[in-house]
């Protein structure tokens, strides 16, 4: 009878080489996970923030015709003038007084300096000149029996002069500037001309009131 072969199943045996290899490729694949899972928990997120809150200031010129009230008219034809004398019925060489105020409102944020125009409608406004004075207090030296002594702000200038004039600054809220027209008639000045002469206080803001 012929011996049977031998079905015993054969082992590999690592070599001590063998498991270096081994140990190695493990050691480098866990090399890799640790460099991507640094990659990942590197990434991180932050913000910070910064919010300004911004308004504009507020700025008006007001006029009054009796230096109690005061309020805004910011287009033509605006307040009308109360001379102490009848301007209806003007001959040449008639002098006219009308007293007028205008000061910052109460809210004003800034000072203002402050300019004079005067345009002029109608025929009348060919023959008449002003003068505008700083009277201190309202109404007290505009009249013909008390007219405005010193010197005036706007001396002479023909109703029908072109352009703007400065005239006054304003620097403090509600503290008004007492002024008084003074309206001259000429010596050409025509029977039966009418008309009207519109004055324009303009004012553009400087400082910051204190």
């Amino acid at each position: 009878m012929e011996p049977q072969p031998d079905m015993t199943p054969v082992v590999a045996r690592r070599t001590p080489s063998d498991r270096r290899r081994m140990v190695a490729a493990i050691l480098a694949a866990g090399v890799v996970l640790g460099v991507g899972s640094a990659v990942t928990l590197a990434v991180w997120n932050d913000s910070e923030f910064a919010t300004g809150t911004f308004s504009s200031g507020q700025f008006d010129l007001q006029g009054s015709t009796d230096g109690t009230a005061f309020s805004s008219s910011p287009t033509s034809p605006g307040k009308t003038l109360t001379f102490a004398l009848d301007a209806g019925l003007l001959s040449p060489g008639d002098t006219v007084y009308a007293p007028f105020a205008v000061q910052l409102s109460g809210d004003s944020d800034y000072a203002a300096d402050v300019t004079l125009a005067n345009t002029v409608g109608g025929t009348i406004g060919q023959n008449l000149t002003y003068a505008l004075y700083d009277v201190g207090t309202f109404g007290a030296t505009c009249s013909e029996a008390a007219p405005p002594g010193g010197a005036p702000i706007v001396a002479s200038r023909a109703a029908t002069a072109t352009g703007t004039v400065p005239v006054f600054d304003l620097t403090a809220a509600a503290a008004p500037v007492n002024l008084c027209f003074v309206v001259t008639a000429g010596a050409g000045l025509p029977q039966g001309a009418t008309g009207t002469v519109t004055w324009e206080f303009a004012g553009a803001s400087t400082d910051p009131l204190p």
